[in-house]
């Protein structure tokens, strides 16, 4: 596979990574569509792992999605956009600090976006456990798990 195919499955990941975060996008479908591309042109045994992982971990990503409870995220009462810059601190955090970075960011990056909305931290606090409470632990499990799977194909990338 060459360099420029390499960045398109990167770049189709990342839409998948972000698809995540903005409701009516299927954004682990869009990662695991982009670890299939990958593995189909690569054709090796390394991919194929990757792939079966991949599958794995999604899999049981929607089945531990389908058996939490649905929360309304109006009730939160945190605006979309926040929520959005969360999860984007959390890809940040995912590939600053491996694995762990990810939840940390999110819910790191909420609490700041909260304190500077709402000026206090008591009220910043309440908020973001709101939040998680209402809809960030479903979003979460989903996110970590995409970035599971993205982290595994990089390494894959960088071995291969």
């Amino acid at each position: 596979m060459g360099v420029w195919q390499l960045v398109a499955v990167g770049l189709v990941m990342l839409l998948g990574l972000l698809g995540v975060l903005v409701p009516g996008i299927p954004g682990p479908l869009i990662v695991w569509a982009g670890v299939v591309w990958w593995a189909l042109s690569e054709k090796t045994s390394l991919a194929w792992v990757v792939l079966m992982g991949a599958t794995t971990v999604l899999l049981l990503n929607q089945t531990l999605k389908w058996l939490l409870p649905v929360r309304n995220l109006r009730a939160a009462g945190a605006p979309y956009r926040t929520l959005f810059l969360a999860g984007m601190a959390g890809i940040v955090g995912f590939f600053l600090i491996p694995v762990v970075g990810g939840p940390l960011g999110a819910v790191g990056g909420l609490y700041l976006l909260e304190r500077v909305r709402l000026g206090s931290r008591g009220d910043a606090g309440a908020s973001t456990r709101t939040v998680m409470r209402a809809i960030g632990l479903s979003v979460l499990i989903e996110l970590f798990a995409c970035l599971l799977v993205v982290g595994a194909w990089t390494g894959a990338v960088v071995a291969g």
